[in-house]
């Protein structure tokens, strides 16, 4: 059994980490931040369970995943999807500086995608630094796990997120307006609404299609456009949160719980958990000890 981990924070002159954080919302978690001036032929690989960003600061480096490598200079971020090997490493004459950010939850496939990033296109310009860092030093300032720091740190999250979202509207005149398509957004806002409400039941993609009043694919492609995944997806992604919150919120049993979220096969349920979180239900709930019930 992997021991419990706890949340801690690092700070030296090259190095400065927040990380371990505890997963406190469903929607979006900050997991883990911070800032390193790297040395030369510096490099990190490897798979990760959360989404990371980082923002090179100055200086140079190469990113690679997926079988193309990426140069990434000082003024652009780049992104690492979660279970997927990447490795990156530091310029032997110009090593970079940079911030970074894990996280996860729901939002975190709209949040990206509506960022830019997609499966092809994985290092972005962000010329405007100055802000991102002062969302980063206002992270880390808010260091010390307390109620409120964690909904700090999470209102901080969001506000980056926003900055990402309209710097991509402003500098990208080519780009698809993603709130331009008013009909899709409706249909994806009453698609959620209804699996917010009815995730417990057994609904399918069919049926959601059906309560909003157009055609699967249709639904689907809204979903894709919006969204940048399927409708099927979200529905999973959504019962899993809403069952690794009880797992930790609760003293529920796993059976009880999938049954809450919609499985009627708990044999089924722990598969998918496992899958998701790479962990079985009641690993998870071992590792992550009890949340605060009233915590988002």
């Amino acid at each position: 059994m992997n021991p419990k981990l706890t949340s801690r924070y690092t700070d030296c002159a090259s190095y400065k980490c927040l990380e371990n954080l505890r997963e406190n919302s469903l929607e979006l978690s900050l997991v883990h931040c911070g800032k390193e001036q790297c040395t030369p032929q510096h490099y990190c690989t490897g798979k990760r369970d959360e989404y990371i960003i980082h923002f090179v600061v100055n200086g140079s480096g190469t990113y690679s995943t997926g079988g193309r490598s990426y140069k990434v200079t000082a003024g652009q971020m780049f992104l690492l999807y979660p279970d997927t090997e990447n490795s990156y490493v530091s310029d032997t004459n110009d090593p970079w500086t940079y911030v970074w950010v894990g996280f996860k939850g729901i939002l975190s496939d709209n949040l990206i995608y509506r960022c830019g990033f997609i499966k092809d296109h994985l290092v972005l310009d962000c010329p405007d630094m100055e802000p991102v860092l002062s969302y980063f030093e206002k992270m880390l300032e808010y260091r010390q796990l307390t109620f409120t720091n964690d909904i700090r740190r999470h209102s901080i999250l969001m506000e980056l997120f926003a900055f990402l979202i309209d710097e991509r509207k402003t500098n990208s005149s080519n780009v698809e307006n993603l709130s331009g398509d008013y009909s899709s957004n409706i249909y994806v806002s009453h698609a959620i609404q209804y699996i917010q409400n009815f995730y417990h039941q057994e609904i399918t993609v069919p049926i959601v299609a059906e309560y909003v009043g157009i055609s699967r694919a249709h639904l689907n492609n809204s979903f894709q456009k919006e969204l940048g995944i399927s409708v099927q997806k979200f529905i999973m992604d959504y019962r899993l949160h809403k069952a690794a919150h009880q797992l930790v919120s609760t003293t529920d049993s796993v059976t009880k719980i999938a049954a809450d979220v919609g499985y009627s096969d708990s044999l089924v349920f722990s598969k998918a958990f496992k899958k998701k979180f790479h962990v079985s239900p009641k690993n998870y709930r071992t590792e992550h000890g009890t949340l605060d019930s009233n915590i988002f």
